[in-house]
């Protein structure tokens, strides 16, 4: 094959292999959730003391 050079299909493939690799590293990678342990917080509001009537 005269003109062909496989230096394309090699950067052809390491782009399509970063293509399925960086999503399904992140999907079964660590969890990124680096929300704060905060637990149960009580309820410090006032309760609604009015009775909704039902038709």
């Amino acid at each position: 094959m005269k003109g062909l050079n496989l230096s394309v299909f090699g950067y052809f493939f390491e782009g399509l292999m970063q293509y399925f690799a960086e999503p399904i590293g992140r999907i079964f990678g660590p969890s990124d959730d680096n929300y704060p342990n905060t637990g149960v917080q009580p309820f410090d509001g006032d309760t609604y003391a009015e009775t909704v009537e039902t038709l």
